[in-house]
């Protein structure tokens, strides 16, 4: 296993949060490193996908040691973008991105819930995860999704279970199968129409990652900067801190639009300080 940079000075003793390379897009993931350095995040998340280096443990490896940046997750390759990075193969992507986290010397796997058409990968998917978390040590986290179309009010009202078109097998919502570990995204959550609290609560001690980024309740993957829209951030982040949370919290939000990079730096500036405001003061008593 590669020796991972120390920590940030000030890390010790705080929710580490960290900054996805997803954040950066349509930038390399050579920037996310870069800018995770120079606004001091805890580490990043590696988002694999057409991007090469994301793709390359040696080159990831070279940019974690140059910008003392550890590299605290990869999220394997699942979207329906990077449905032939490293294998055609869901199981086979997966596997290769615990090996990869494992060379980095990273905790976590960040994976989707199987689509409804790989049938044979959606069958066996529990006992892959299962297989993958014994013999690596690595926690695979499975994450929230949301529909093609969320649920209605009225199902929501009477029941708050995800609904709606899905592409998921079984469901856009791993809590409904059982999972070890969790990812629980909140820009997935507003996009599903899930109660992000009650989602938080069925995770329980299974919860080992964290996406935090904003959504309004659009029926689309917004991953806004925390505080610009209805969800509850602030008190999931608040709700960690006072429950001793042990992972990370990791910035996954869209700068795409931003028109340079002060403009990128200063949103994720911004979320960067969302996240400490409120995860360390309750952290600290």
């Amino acid at each position: 296993m590669t020796v991972q940079p120390p920590p940030r000075e000030d890390a010790a003793g705080r929710v580490p949060v960290g900054l996805s390379t997803a954040s950066v897009w349509p930038q390399p993931a050579r920037t996310a490193f870069e800018m995770a350095a120079d606004l001091d995040f805890d580490g990043v998340e590696v988002m694999v996908w057409a991007d090469a280096v994301s793709q390359d443990v040696g080159a990831l490896h070279r940019l974690s040691e140059q910008h003392g940046v550890p590299v605290l997750a990869v999220h394997a390759p699942c979207l329906l973008i990077t449905q032939r990075v490293w294998s055609p193969e869901p199981e086979e992507r997966l596997r290769r991105a615990v090996v990869v986290a494992s060379d980095l010397g990273a905790s976590t796997v960040v994976v989707h819930p199987p689509f409804r058409w790989q049938r044979r990968y959606a069958e066996g998917f529990g006992e892959l995860v299962a297989e993958l978390e014994e013999t690596s040590g690595i926690a695979i986290a499975v994450e929230n999704m949301f529909p093609l179309r969320p649920p209605s009010t009225l199902n929501r009202l009477r029941g708050g279970k995800t609904s709606g078109l899905s592409a998921f097998k079984p469901s856009p919502d791993p809590t409904e199968v059982g999972f070890r570990n969790y990812t629980l995204d909140l820009s997935h959550a507003a996009a599903a129409h899930m109660d992000a609290i009650e989602l938080l609560k069925r995770m329980k001690d299974g919860l080992a990652h964290v996406h935090l980024a904003d959504g309004t309740g659009a029926p689309r993957d917004e991953h806004l900067v925390p505080g610009q829209g209805n969800q509850p951030c602030a008190e999931v982040c608040e709700a960690l801190a006072a429950d001793g949370y042990a992972g990370a919290v990791v910035l996954e939000v869209n700068t795409r639009k931003a028109r340079s990079p002060a403009q990128r730096a200063a949103l994720l500036a911004e979320a960067l300080l969302f996240a400490r405001l409120h995860l360390e003061p309750l952290r600290a008593t």
